[in-house]
């Protein structure tokens, strides 16, 4: 290549699903979170994500530069809404020479760094003793909650309730076996969620309607909701927002403006916006939890996209995993 430009090396490195899968675990995902958040915010390293609608479906970008970070990058959704099909694409700059470091398949890391996310949340949430604890949903998302959060809680008993029977006892019969924590069906939401100290929701109803009444939910309960990601998905009653002490955040103006709760909420004359604060500010330190109802509100960010995938490329590079592509793109002068 002349002057003008050429490919970095080393070569860009590709991370399948599988890859994925091989390099990531629980504990790391959430250290490497929680000492994100703790650091302030930065509005400007992490924009709010940008949605293009084509027929059929549409296209997500969710771009972020961590501050202090060597890697930058962006996520991309392509969703088929006619086939109910997506496909997740991280891709990872390094900021000081522009190449292309790692294409990496976002699939897994989605769900991953969400209940990640959370559990580094829950470590300035909970209280340090025994748990019970209630699950809306059997599907991954639920499943990757309750294996997030026994990692940061104690978690003494689990009722997981769903629609479907038979979800509902598999996912109790496998996360029991797997946790090593009693784990059992509940017939009803609202049998799940009464008297739980913590509830973890992670399903939508099929008309949008809510899955966790304010009723049901006691007084100290710290609440866990990542199903309402945009402006028409609704999980929780605005009740139930308006009873809440606290709302975090994990990407403040899109939970805000974005989620269908807080809009909902918003919209029944409660002033939720009040008492929401952003995950920097609780897990720096800035913010403590008060009494009564807490609720971590989610719509998921490219930070945690890039903050995971950094780590996930850094241990790829030292453990000789991933396939480097034996073209790159061109990186030039400017």
């Amino acid at each position: 290549m002349n002057a003008d430009g050429f490919v970095a090396d080393p070569p860009t490195l590709f991370l399948s699903d599988a890859d994925v899968a091989a390099l990531a675990d629980w504990d790391g995902a959430i250290a490497a979170l929680r000492e994100a958040y703790a650091l302030p915010e930065d509005p400007n390293a992490t924009p709010e994500r940008t949605v293009a609608v084509v027929e059929g479906g549409w296209q997500r970008v969710m771009p972020s530069a961590p501050p202090g970070g060597r890697y930058a990058g962006s996520k991309t959704i392509s969703a088929s809404l006619r086939n109910g099909l997506a496909s997740y694409l991280i891709t990872l700059f390094d900021t000081g020479d522009s190449r292309l470091a790692a294409l990496i398949d976002g699939n897994r890391i989605t769900g991953i760094r969400t209940a990640a996310t959370a559990a580094a949340a829950l470590t300035a949430l909970l209280p340090s003793r025994p748990l019970t604890t209630a699950v809306v949903g059997s599907g991954f998302e639920a499943r990757a909650q309750l294996r997030a959060a026994a990692r940061v809680a104690q978690l003494e008993h689990v009722l997981v309730t769903s629609p479907t029977v038979a979800n509902r006892e598999r996912f109790a019969e496998e996360l029991s076996a797997e946790l090593g924590i009693p784990v059992d069906a509940a017939s009803t939401p609202e049998r799940a969620v009464m008297g739980a100290d913590l509830v973890l929701c992670a399903a939508r109803s099929r008309d949008e309607t809510p899955t966790v009444r304010a009723e049901w939910v006691a007084d100290d309960a710290t609440v866990v909701s990542v199903g309402s990601t945009t402006r028409a998905q609704t999980e929780l009653e605005p009740a139930l927002l308006g009873r809440a002490s606290l709302v975090v955040a994990d990407a403040l103006a899109e939970v805000l403006h974005d989620s269908g709760d807080m809009i909902a909420a918003r919209a029944a004359g409660f002033d939720s916006d009040a008492v929401t604060i952003s995950l920097h500010e609780l897990l720096g330190g800035r913010a403590p939890r008060p009494e009564g109802i807490a609720i971590y509100k989610s719509t998921g960010s490219g930070f945690q996209d890039i903050v995971l995938a950094t780590q996930l490329y850094e241990r790829a590079v030292a453990q000789g995993v991933g396939t480097p592509l034996p073209v790159g793109i061109l990186t030039i002068r400017k």
